[in-house]
């Protein structure tokens, strides 16, 4: 057998089918994505599952994909995500993208902004943030 057919049969034994689309993309492309694909997404990696698949859904939410969204939704609450965790990623992808679009109609100076960064990460660090943070639990 040759390697793409290799891969097919990997994933209808991992899936239990082999989706349509896959078999609408070339050969190569799939046998190189596979293993990615089953490392990062159904295995195990420095991120833990849950938190990968709730990355993946707020990016999946600011790259407006149908697709990503329903996967990585589905994805995280096979990995424990709540509707909580859910609706917060929706919130953070929504929350970060509007403050990127802010900073962006500025054109506000880059190198101002990571000197800013810096200052604030200083301030942050350590115990001075468990005394000056009193955010207001929900």
């Amino acid at each position: 057998m040759g390697e793409y057919e290799d891969t097919i049969k990997d994933i209808e034994k991992t899936l239990g089918m082999v989706p349509g689309f896959v078999k609408d993309v070339p050969r190569e492309p799939v046998v190189q994505q596979w293993p990615l694909f089953k490392r990062y997404t159904l295995g195990e990696s420095q991120i833990p599952a849950k938190y990968r698949e709730l990355i993946g859904l707020a990016i999946a939410a600011n790259l407006k994909c149908p697709y990503s969204q329903r996967f990585h939704e589905s994805a995280a609450r096979l990995r424990g995500a709540s509707d909580q965790e859910i609706s917060e990623a929706a919130f953070l992808a929504s929350y970060t993208a509007g403050w990127s679009d802010i900073m962006q109609a500025q054109h506000y100076d880059y190198d101002t902004f990571t000197d800013e960064v810096s200052q604030i990460s200083k301030n942050l660090k350590g115990e001075h943030i468990k005394r000056t943070l009193r955010v207001p639990q929900m």
